[in-house]
């Protein structure tokens, strides 16, 4: 499945001193594992050969959220490590990440690979000369070439003209995995009502309300993400991009988002569902597991956030397990009563994919860990990462390289629903083209009852509502620069003002700290901010023209 992208997430996080030494590898895969001789490759007289090679690196997700399972312990890595003989050991954040982050900037001891979001982080890291270049290894290891093709990586390339991020989830079609889903028993025992707009939604969730006092009637998962949705449907060809990055295309320039009209109502609707009770009162504090055991549990009415299908596989399993009317259905976009529906996007994707993993100075391989990557986004790579070892779930491929499933992949939704999000923790090379095409082609010629939830969810909505935003790919400044100052501070202003309106005791409230958090921001520098974002976004898309 191709994770979801934002820039809400928080920034890259690093590992504390207590983790240094483990950063260039160790034989335990724990915090504090003993560094490892990983000097395979470096030796000229014994080439690097992947697959036959041992190879061992330490990685790091730099995201507060993210806790890689441990290698080896399931059937997907434990082949990986029979067969390739690459063993990967995790460095956790333990939800310490700006933390992790500056430690890992004093100290000068880093991990061999650190995967998040591309753009500003990993400029400052090259920009200390911290990162590898994987020009060299490009010809010799041609899976991302291939795949990605050049334009892609072109657009990946750092001021110097070099590359040094391996991309995850790169694509030249729609992806996402965001939406809304209705759970099925609650809106059958309703009558099964009408639900396209916001005032159908409105009129819902006080059913809800009425009728189920225990349920959650909109549940909004982590940092509110359901409430970017709202802006989506507020009028046409807006996006839950631009909410993000907080900035409104007009013509050849970005505006204001706390000016925006389209923001402003959007923000009025949102005070009015949380005052009624009607979505989640822990919206901006809630953790992600904190979401995944409401959704798991079916103590939701609606559900929308931008891991809707992620979260929602193994829930639907899970409640269907339990009651066959259960689980969970995914349904387009809801929107603003006169806004076409067919513009309308809650996903968005571009060619770059989410983000990226980096090769540090610290690795003594690089060469290995490019040519894991690369195996990785190849085909093969694809098919054991996602739906485990030959034989499992699959048995043989077709013609084009799709595995052709078992009666297991078929017969045991839940338990491979379970094993399919271990094994997303492992995929930092997602290649989407390849991914989604076999996805869609075995899932759609099973019978129904047999398909996996996700992919009709996502082939059948959150891809059709997903908004090509190439153009807006590392548009924002380095952290340390005068413009990344001022992203930051216009950053808390947009974070504060958010959860402040939705606790607004009326509209009016809402509008007066819009007001203020214009006003507030324009003195922090947000119009200097928005002119050199709107330089970057003309730039990438004279790029895109081939300019």
């Amino acid at each position: 499945m191709s994770i979801s992208k934002k820039s809400f997430l928080l920034p890259v996080c690093m590992l504390g001193m207590s983790i240094m030494l483990a950063a260039c590898g160790g034989n335990s895969g724990e915090d504090g594992a003993k560094p490892s001789n990983n000097t395979a490759g470096t030796d000229s007289s014994q080439p690097f050969v992947f697959g036959e090679t041992p190879l061992t690196f330490s990685f790091f997700g730099n995201y507060d959220w993210y806790t890689m399972n441990p290698w080896g312990q399931d059937p997907a890595t434990k082949w990986i490590q029979e067969n390739k003989k690459v063993t990967v050991q995790s460095i956790q954040s333990g939800g310490a990440a700006l933390q992790k982050f500056n430690t890992m900037i004093a100290s000068g001891e880093f991990p061999d690979v650190i995967w998040g979001d591309r753009g500003a982080e990993v400029e400052k890291l090259r920009k200390a000369g911290k990162l590898v270049a994987l020009d060299p290894y490009l010809d010799k290891y041609p899976n991302l070439k291939k795949w990605a093709g050049e334009k892609t990586i072109n657009m990946l390339r750092s001021e110097d003209g070099k590359l040094y991020q391996f991309p995850n989830w790169y694509t030249k079609n729609p992806m996402g995995n965001g939406g809304y889903a209705v759970n099925n028993k609650i809106y059958k025992e309703l009558g099964s009502p009408k639900l396209e707009t916001f005032d159908d939604l409105y009129a819902y969730l006080k059913l809800v309300k009425e009728k189920y006092p225990d349920i959650i009637p909109f549940e909004v998962g982590m940092l509110g993400q359901g409430i970017d949705f709202l802006y989506a449907g507020m009028a046409e060809d807006r996006n839950v991009g631009q909410v993000s990055l907080r900035v409104v295309p007009q013509g050849n320039g970005l505006k204001s988002l706390f000016s925006d009209p389209v923001y402003r109502e959007t923000m009025v609707f949102a005070n009015k569902l949380f005052r009624e009770k009607l979505i989640t009162q822990d919206a901006i504090t809630q953790t992600r597991d904190q979401v995944k055991e409401k959704v798991n549990n079916g103590r939701i009415a609606i559900y929308g956030d931008f891991d809707t299908t992620v979260i929602g596989t193994e829930a639907n399993s899970m409640l269907r397990a339990k009651d066959p009317e259960g689980g969970y259905t995914m349904i387009w976009p809801l929107h603003k009563a006169g806004v076409d529906p067919k513009k309308v996007w809650v996903n968005e994707f571009d060619s770059l994919g989410w983000n990226v993993s980096v090769i540090t100075t610290q690795a003594e391989n690089p060469e290995g860990i490019f040519a894991y990557l690369d195996w990785l986004t190849g085909e093969e790579g694809e098919r054991i990462i996602f739906w485990g070892p030959e034989g499992m779930y699959w048995q043989g491929i077709n013609e084009k390289g799709a595995p052709i499933y078992t009666e297991k992949y078929k017969n045991e939704a839940e338990e491979r629903s379970k094993l399919m999000a271990i094994w997303d923790t492992f995929q930092w090379a997602g290649n989407t083209a390849f991914i989604d095409g076999a996805k869609a082609e075995n899932e759609m010629s099973l019978p129904e009852d047999k398909r996996d939830w996700a992919t009709v969810s996502q082939t059948t909505i959150a891809w059709k509502t997903s908004f090509d935003a190439t153009e807006f790919g590392n548009i924002q400044p380095l952290p340390d620069s005068e413009e990344g100052m001022i992203m930051q501070r216009v950053a808390d202003i947009a974070d504060k003002v958010r959860a402040k309106a939705l606790f607004a005791k009326d509209e009016q409230e809402v509008i007066a700290l819009l007001d203020k958090a214009e006003q507030d921001a324009q003195k922090a520098g947000y119009d200097k901010l928005l002119k050199f974002e709107t330089g970057k976004w003309q730039d990438n898309i004279k790029k895109i023209k081939g300019n």
